[in-house]
Formats: structure tokens, C-alpha cells, sequence
């Protein structure tokens, strides 16, 4: 999943007025423990939900009994075991934080998709997954505006659904456009609860957008591809709203591409893609990544220091420059440590430094709580010593 999100620029028309979305929702009560703050990592599947003809939402509670607490559009890395093999995944959360007893993921079943297919083949109702969250930065809590525009594609949806849900359980004022696109009606995932949100929340409208019919249902709304025409008659005052764009990589092109066009303010966009090879997320913000001039020398060359880093329980031992995250000199050791977004936002290479001092920069992968216990994210940590890693 990539991330974009610009800090600045939101409607001066309405910021002075509007609560956001982390400003209106309570913590959670006092005496109640919150999921993810203990070390209870543990999910148990509660329901599965049939969305669309190959699309599932799984819900699942706290193994001990804990609230969910997270912002709207975030997402939890699930941690399983697949055919002997284990396996990490990010998925976004598709259920509000306004629900906090339960935590759902939105899955679409993709051919060949590991993850996805294991899902949709064997999640049932009391099975247990391990998990960590929530994570990441694309969500209406960090973004408080008067208006919104929400874009989505395909199953692109799930974060932006969260957020509409969460806006409508608090009956936020907020003015929400919400332009989906799918190929076919019967593609529409969640269509009948967005048909419900826009006929009950009067400042909410939805606006599905279908490649094609399904057989049997004519497709009655917009037809084709959201381009910039549309966009100007779905959304006259865009210069005045935030977007939350999220979907796959061509259709996040494109949008772009049409923002540019009609010279849009790029500072209040924001936008999440999906891998959907088996929608496998990777997520950075781009304000937190810095530029850095390239090193002519190169790593491990005279000009670079290099550093021992010992894997123990793998029994090797590694050289990785002192410009080059551990995780890469891993990889180009031979070596296969769990990793998933590479940006240090999923904690999936969340690992213990017995020895040595580092320096990470991640982009809110692991709690400072974690940090005091010496866990690391070798995808953005650059050694500062030798290392000995638990690993």
C-alpha cells in the first residue's frame, strides 16, 4: 500500500468549525483493556460476511476480552501460518472505531492470491489469528475538513469505507462526495449499506460509477471511467475539498493525472494503493521520506564503514554498510526475514537487538513501549555498531 499524504491545505472555509474525526471519538472506557496496547495479539474470527460474489468481510474479537481503538483508514498486519510457511499481510480495517468490540477486514478473493485465497477457503467463525496494529497515517483523524471527497476503486474501498462509516456513526456535519468505481453493479462492495448511508445522512452522497452491466442487471448510473468531465459535474467545488483517494495503481494514476489537470491543490490530497496481487499493502507517507543525494562510492565501498551484524538464530553473520537498512543486507546475504512494507509502518520485521545501536526510522511500526525492550524494525534501521540481532 503506498501513501501519500500531504500535511497541509485543508478548506479554509470550514477548519475553524469542524471537529475531527479523532477529536469526536472517545477513548475507551476506563477498566477496559484496548487491543494492541498488551501484549494480547491474538484475533478470534467471529463472522464472515458475504459482500459481493468474491468478496468477504471477516470479523474478529480480542482473544481476552479488549476494545478496538484506531483511526478510520488504518490497518492491522496479520501474521499466519499457510501450508507450513509463515506469512505476513496488511490489511486495511474496514470497520469504524465507532464499533469497537469488533475489528473487520475487507478481502477480495484474487486468483493465485495466497493470502486471499486462505481466507476465503478457511477463515471460519472461532479460528485464531495472530495480528498487530493498528498502523498508518491515511485517515479523516489527521485530516479534519468541512468537505471531503472520497475515490475509490475495486476494493480500494475498505479504507475510505471506514472513514464514511465513521463520519456517519458520529453524525458528523462533514460534507462527503464518495465516487466509486466498479466494473459492474454486482461488483459495487457494500453497495446496499452506501445506498443506505446517502439516503439517511443528508450531507453524505454516493455516486457509483460501472464499467459495464451485469448480466441480467442494466447498469441504470454512471458508465465508463471517472474522467475529468465527470469529475467537474459529480464534484463542482473540488478546489474547496480534501480527497482521500485509494485503489489500484492505474486508477491512482489517473486520478492524478486529472487533479493536475483541473489544477487541483495537491496539498490536500491524500492516497493509499493496494498490491492487489493478493492485496498485499505497502504504505509510506511521502512527508516523511527524505530525498538523499546519491552516494558515488556506494555501499560497502573504501568510503563507507561497514558493520557485523550476527543473526542468531539463523547462525549467520552479515556485513551491512552503515547507509543500508539491515533488511536489505539480509536479502543480499541470502537471508529471508518476515517482511512486509519495507517502510517501517507494518512491524512486520519487528525483531529484538540484543547488541549493538541502530538507527531507525520508522514511520509508527513500533510503540516506543517496544522500543524501550530493544525491538527494532530492520527495514529502516542503518547500523551505528556491530549488531546482534534475535533473529
Amino acid at each position: 500500500m503506498t501513501v501519500v499524504d500531504s500535511p497541509a491545505g485543508l478548506d479554509a472555509g470550514h477548519t475553524s468549525e469542524v471537529r475531527s474525526a479523532e477529536q469526536l471519538l472517545p477513548g475507551p472506557p476506563s477498566g477496559f483493556a484496548v487491543w494492541g496496547e498488551t501484549d494480547n495479539s491474538t484475533l478470534v474470527c467471529r463472522q464472515v460476511q458475504e459482500v459481493t460474489h468474491d468478496v468477504r468481510t471477516f470479523l474478529f474479537e480480542a482473544s481476552r476480552p479488549a476494545l478496538f481503538h484506531y483511526q478510520p483508514g488504518q490497518f492491522v498486519t496479520l501474521h499466519l501460518q499457510i501450508d507450513g510457511r509463515s506469512v505476513s499481510r496488511c490489511y486495511t480495517i474496514s470497520t469504524p472505531p465507532t464499533r469497537p468490540h469488533l475489528l473487520g477486514i475487507t478481502v477480495k478473493r484474487q486468483s493465485g492470491g495466497l493470502v486471499s485465497n486462505w481466507l476465503h477457503d478457511t477463515m471460519r467463525p472461532g479460528q485464531r489469528i495472530s495480528a498487530e496494529g493498528p498502523f498508518g497515517v491515511f485517515t479523516i483523524a489527521r485530516r479534519p475538513a468541512g468537505k471531503y471527497l472520497f475515490l475509490s476503486g475495486g476494493s480500494g474501498i475498505t479504507p475510505v469505507m471506514s472513514m464514511t462509516r465513521t463520519l456517519y456513526d458520529l453524525g458528523s456535519d462533514a460534507d462527503v462526495v464518495f465516487v466509486h468505481s466498479a466494473r459492474t453493479p454486482s461488483d459495487i462492495i457494500f453497495r446496499r449499506e452506501l445506498e443506505t448511508i446517502a439516503s439517511t445522512a443528508p450531507t453524505v452522497r454516493v455516486v457509483p460509477v460501472c464499467e459495464r452491466d451485469t448480466p441480467g442487471e442494466p447498469w441504470g448510473g454512471l458508465r465508463g471511467f471517472l474522467g475529468v468531465e465527470m469529475l467537474h459535474m459529480l464534484v463542482p467545488d473540488l478546489a474547496e475539498r480534501v480527497v482521500f483517494c485509494c485503489g489500484p495503481a492505474p486508477y491512482m494514476a489517473a486520478v492524478r493525472q486529472m487533479l493536475s489537470e483541473t489544477g487541483f491543490d495537491m496539498q490536500n490530497y491524500c492516497e493509499e494503493s493496494f498490491s492487489f496481487e493478493d492485496l498485499t499493502m505497502k504504505e509510506f507517507s511521502a512527508h516523511a521520506t527524505t530525498e538523499v543525494a546519491a552516494d558515488e562510492s556506494g555501499p560497502g565501498s573504501a568510503e563507507t564503514r561497514t558493520y557485523s551484524i550476527e543473526f542468531v538464530r539463523s547462525g549467520r553473520v552479515i556485513t551491512c554498510a552503515e547507509d543500508e537498512n539491515v533488511l536489505d543486507a539480509a536479502y543480499a546475504a541470502g537471508l529471508t526475514p518476515m517482511s512486509s512494507c519495507g517502510q517501517g509502518m507494518c512491524g512486520t520485521c519487528k525483531t529484538t537487538m540484543l547488541s549493538g545501536v541502530v538507527d531507525m526510522q520508522h514511520n509508527g511500526g513500533i510503540r516506543p513501549r517496544e522500543i524501550a525492550r530493544n525491538k527494532v524494525l530492520i527495514c529502516c534501521s542503518k547500523p551505528l555498531s556491530d549488531l546482534t540481532i534475535d533473529a
